[in-house]
């Protein structure tokens, strides 16, 4: 009798209404050409945890801001830890999988990142601007951004938010990556409209800055967006490190492109199995 095929347990919320984006459209692709080479089935990110144990591996995609069913992302990841089920990206991401902490971090160590701090005693270390961008920690998709003058800083309650100052850049840059290979980049010429993207030919200067972050994170297996802007002076700044459920934006590659992507997809699911 034949091998059986791997089983995979695709979470996807088909319907989040994602502005300038189209999950379903995406997933739909990929979860295509996956079953392919996998038994697979598509659920919603609330259905996880009470399917995953049917499956060899979940796989989590476009599910979604988490802040959105926190409660239940929670109550995912701690059953998948306990039972030891294989979750890709795998839970141990150290970027936006485990909020915004690691931009506080970045800045600590020096590293290429937007300033960023989370207490009122440490403002001085951020550049003077003329407006200062206040998010959630646990935030994503720009839920709760809002952006503040330095006097309404003074009377911010600052539990649970993170402060940046507001870079004029000169447009947004995203490089994709499977495991730690690069795969392609996109960028988004005017600074208005985010998902409104081209193809970005990198440097060997831009790919050195975004492997750094992919090197930081310590990923051996999955899909990872290094998200930057050109800021005035020419260099780049780490916007976000995407390693949970990064939009990829093949609607916006070349058929070719889409092609290898999903092929290394494909692969790295096989390595992820195999280990």
């Amino acid at each position: 009798m034949p091998a059986a095929r791997p089983r995979l347990l695709y979470v996807t919320d088909l319907a989040y209404p994602a502005r300038g984006r189209r999950y379903g459209d995406e997933d739909v692709h990929l979860a295509a050409r996956l079953r392919e080479a996998f038994d697979l089935a598509l659920c919603h990110p609330l259905d996880a945890a009470a399917l995953m144990d049917g499956f060899d591996a979940v796989v989590v995609r476009n599910s979604g801001p988490v802040i959105g069913y926190q409660k239940e992302y929670e109550a995912f990841r701690e059953r998948a830890l306990a039972a030891g089920t294989r979750v890709y990206n795998p839970l141990h991401g150290r970027g936006d999988m485990a909020g915004k902490q690691y931009l506080l971090d970045l800045t600590a160590a020096g590293h290429p990142v937007i300033p960023t701090v989370d207490r009122p005693e440490d403002l001085h270390r951020l550049p003077e601007s003329a407006a200062y961008a206040v998010k959630p920690k646990a935030g994503a998709d720009s839920i709760g951004l809002r952006f503040l003058d330095r006097e309404e800083l003074a009377g911010l309650a600052y539990e649970g938010l993170l402060v940046q100052p507001r870079i004029d850049f000169r447009y947004e840059v995203s490089f994709y990556f499977v495991d730690d290979r690069f795969q392609y980049a996109l960028h988004a010429p005017d600074p208005d409209r985010r998902w409104v993207l081209e193809p970005y030919e990198p440097t060997a200067e831009d790919l050195a800055f975004a492997r750094g972050f992919v090197d930081w994170n310590t990923l051996d297996h999955g899909i990872q967006r290094v998200d930057a802007c050109r800021a005035p002076g020419g260099e780049l700044l780490l916007v976000e490190l995407e390693d949970l459920n990064p939009y990829l934006s093949l609607d916006r590659v070349p058929a070719e492109t889409r092609e290898r992507f999903t092929v290394a997809l494909r692969d790295s699911l096989h390595r992820f199995l195999a280990a």
